[in-house]
């Protein structure tokens, strides 16, 4: 490379120079690192960080239905520009967390009570099945792991969070379906999942007080399996657990 100076200062110094001057205005805040500002690493990064805060205030109602979603004051709020808060609404709205409105913007998706319906009417038959095929087939220990998740979920009801709940739930429900031996059927259920994820949130964030009696539900289900129970009680226990969520739901829209 042809080497040639400016103002005395070879090219080399001059970008030595550039790149100090940016360090030391990014020490004082004013303008983002060298490698961080290049890096699309730092963006994805970012823009990953975003969508986890905004998707986990969705799901736990901070952000409730209709709520706008204003990129500048995200933005602000998680100390970000505004285009990876963008690109974190972008992914939201793709997977069905977020509705663009005309006039307003970005703003969160209403749950849609039919597609939720009959996800859970779905989910009541297929994992209602996948759980009374594994019974027969469910180690002690994962017994007693189902039994520690449903104890977490109790306990965490003395400060109810819908979302860590649910998650809670979910957990309780992948022990109970793993030892299903219908691999056509696990593929079933987990679709569902997927598709309960995608219409997104807790039903416990509408009927609370629901949790208590499905933990309760949980109990004499894990009762059904260890007492060796007959497939088609395990299977009834379990659908009517499902549904018993469903019309809980149901009861309190309006």
């Amino acid at each position: 490379m042809r080497s040639y100076t400016i103002g005395g200062y070879s090219r080399r110094n001059i970008y030595d120079l550039h790149v100090a001057r940016q360090r030391a205005a990014q020490e004082r805040g004013n303008l983002a690192a060298p490698d961080e500002a290049a890096s699309p690493a730092a963006s994805t990064s970012k823009a990953e960080r975003a969508y986890q805060v905004i998707k986990e205030r969705i799901e736990d109602g901070s952000y409730g239905s209709g709520s706008r979603l204003v990129l500048d004051q995200l933005g602000r709020e998680l100390s970000v520009s505004a285009l990876p808060v963008r690109e974190a609404i972008r992914r939201l709205e793709a997977e069905g967390y977020v509705v663009f409105t005309r006039n307003l913007g970005a703003c969160v998706a209403s749950i849609d009570r039919d597609q939720y319906q009959h996800t859970m009417q779905a989910l009541a038959i297929i994992e209602a099945a996948a759980t009374a095929l594994a019974a027969p087939h469910m180690s002690a220990r994962t017994l007693r792991e189902a039994r520690r998740v449903n104890e977490r979920m109790r306990a965490s009801m003395a400060a109810f969070d819908p979302a860590a709940f649910t998650r809670l739930n979910e957990e309780f429900h992948r022990l109970l379906c793993s030892a299903c031996p219908n691999p056509h059927l696990r593929g079933l259920v987990e679709r569902e999942w997927s598709r309960m994820a995608l219409i997104r949130r807790s039903s416990f964030a509408f009927v609370p007080g629901r949790a208590r009696t499905s933990v309760a539900e949980h109990d004499k289900l894990l009762d059904l399996i260890e007492s060796r129970a007959s497939d088609q009680r395990i299977e009834r226990a379990a659908r009517d657990h499902k549904l018993a969520t469903l019309e809980a739901f149901a009861h309190h829209q309006p």
